[in-house]
């Protein structure tokens, strides 16, 4: 099977799926905005062809070079696993006839107001929102929801530009600096109070293959927005045995049937908070901050060998063990500047070492990222162990232990 996979060398995490793709028996053509000689070397070694193309968002440009492949080898997929290149990779899809996630389908996962309308005329509660550039439009559904409400560009990924609002004067500032009113185009939605976690999937004609819940600590507009806080991403292998995650997983797989997901990855953002269950965003992607690491060491199985499974034959290749829990603590240094050394790591490797998976310690000299730069933007450790409550523990006491200095 021919697949062009869109952008295999960048950023570094893209490998993993190039590599999975060539193990399951697949012909790789890389299509990417980067020249083949900046490829990383065994990325170049899996792929039967490259183009470089200026931008792999322009959908006419990008299905021009794809027809320009097909025409010398018969295309079979076009993959994209980045959120914004899913759209694109699309409306490749429809102009040359390839199977795949449909424009539609794209549409309504880039689309945060559109996907949301959705979700609630299909009984799927979630937060009430709009979508406009006219600061009077949006000013109303304000003064008709209340604050405070969440103003974020109308696609996009993570907490990105978001803005948390409490008041008219906060609201008309955040339309200001999005340019409402000058061309800008924003989302608008109420806040959901509660906890915040996701759910992930790899579906297969729509039915959901592998799934796993997430949890963030704390939600990630906090965590994004505090530098004391080393916010940690845990995956749960409670999901069989837990009776709350039930509703989780139904609602998965009604959102899946309300836009049309077909074989695809996914990754759905939810709250549970007083008013219950809520479903936030959805992409038809996986998740970012290298989360399938994290779920293929506690299920004991390679996630993008079955994804890749799942594009190429329609099937996955093994059940998840559920052995472990995992997680991610982020370590930020204690102000910007560059690195200069992480206190406590040798004492987080007598006391835990057995349990820690991988980490990443910026070298001394390095340039330290902004707080709202991720949760993989700094320092970071990981870890699984089977009792979820141990490991949120061993989390907690990294985060304190390990201190990342700056100067």
């Amino acid at each position: 099977m021919h697949v062009v996979f869109i952008e295999p060398s960048f950023p570094a995490n893209q490998k993993k799926f190039v590599r999975a793709l060539h193990r399951a028996g697949a012909t790789i053509t890389g299509i990417g905005e980067r020249p083949k000689e900046s490829l990383d070397p065994e990325v170049a070694a899996w792929l039967l062809h490259y183009e470089q193309v200026p931008t792999v968002v322009d959908a006419d440009r990008l299905s021009a070079t794809v027809a320009w492949v097909d025409s010398r080898l018969a295309v079979d997929r076009v993959e994209a696993t980045v959120e914004a290149h899913v759209l694109a990779a699309a409306q490749v899809r429809e102009e040359l006839g390839i199977p795949g996630t449909t424009v539609h389908t794209a549409w309504l996962c880039r689309d945060k107001p559109a996907m949301k309308r959705v979700l609630r005329e299909g009984a799927v509660a979630t937060a009430r929102s709009i979508g406009s550039g006219s600061v009077d439009e949006i000013l109303d559904f304000a003064r008709d929801t209340g604050y405070p409400l969440i103003v974020k560009p109308r696609s996009g990924a993570g907490a990105s530009g978001t803005d948390r609002v409490e008041s008219e004067d906060a609201l008309r500032a955040a339309l200001f600096r999005a340019g409402v009113g000058e061309g800008g185009n924003v989302a608008v939605e109420e806040f959901v109070e509660g906890h915040e976690g996701f759910y992930d999937t790899i579906s297969i004609g729509g039915r959901i293959a592998h799934d796993f819940v997430s949890h963030y600590y704390p939600n990630v507009l906090e965590a994004m927005r505090t530098r004391w806080i080393s916010p940690q991403v845990v995956t749960s292998n409670r999901i069989d045995s837990a009776e709350s995650y039930g509703e989780v997983r139904a609602l998965g797989q009604r959102v899946n049937d309300l836009l049309g997901i077909g074989t695809s990855a996914t990754h759905m953002e939810w709250f549970f908070g007083p008013r219950g269950l809520r479903f936030s965003e959805v992409g038809c992607r996986p998740p970012g901050v290298g989360t399938w690491d994290l779920y293929s060491a506690a299920n004991e199985v390679d996630l993008y060998e079955e994804w890749a499974l799942a594009v190429l034959y329609g099937r996955v290749g093994r059940p998840l063990s559920r052995r472990y829990s995992a997680g991610l603590v982020a370590l930020r240094p204690d102000r910007d500047g560059v690195v200069d050394r992480c206190d406590g790591l040798e004492e987080v490797q007598r006391r835990f070492g057995e349990w820690v998976l991988d980490a990443h310690i910026p070298t001394p000299g390095t340039p330290t990222q902004p707080v709202e730069g991720g949760f993989m933007a700094n320092a970071w450790v990981r870890m699984r162990h089977p009792d979820y409550d141990e490991l949120r523990s061993m989390l907690s006491a990294v985060g304190e232990i390990a201190q990342l200095r700056a100067r």
